[in-house]
């Protein structure tokens, strides 16, 4: 089995030893994204909305960095700070797939890293 660590520089690096994504065996598995924007170096927490917006277009850098789109997401699993931001997370999430939408969780957890709101980690499959 081989790998391809994949690196997007329209995301900001990881904080720790872990990559952004990582291909094997025909698939791809992105780390969990938050709302960092890759100019400013900053979390976008203006509002749930925004961060959502803002942690989709990081897994787009992703997708777009291994030549993959949302067509080829096969799982996510969404972590939450409250259920309560549930509906309208759904709806900017919602926003990114066309059809054929990939089976997902969402988990509500205590805290996530630098007390941002949502975390998303995605599994694409590399061959439609």
């Amino acid at each position: 089995m081989s790998k391809e660590i994949i690196q997007s520089s329209k995301v900001p690096a990881p904080i720790g030893p872990y990559s952004q994504a990582v291909i094997a065996n025909g698939f791809l598995f992105a780390s969990g994204q938050v709302a960092f924007d890759p100019v400013t170096g900053e979390l976008v927490l203006t509002d749930i909305q925004a961060e959502t917006r803002q942690v989709m277009e990081n897994i787009k850098a992703i997708l777009e960095e291994a030549k993959l789109s949302f067509a080829n997401v096969v799982k996510t699993t969404i972590f939450l700070s409250d259920m309560q931001l549930f509906a309208q997370v759904n709806e900017i999430y919602g926003s990114y797939f066309t059809a054929h939408f990939p089976a997902r969780e969402t988990v509500a957890v205590k805290t996530l890293p630098r007390n941002v709101n949502i975390e998303i980690s995605i599994t694409a499959v590399i061959a439609l």
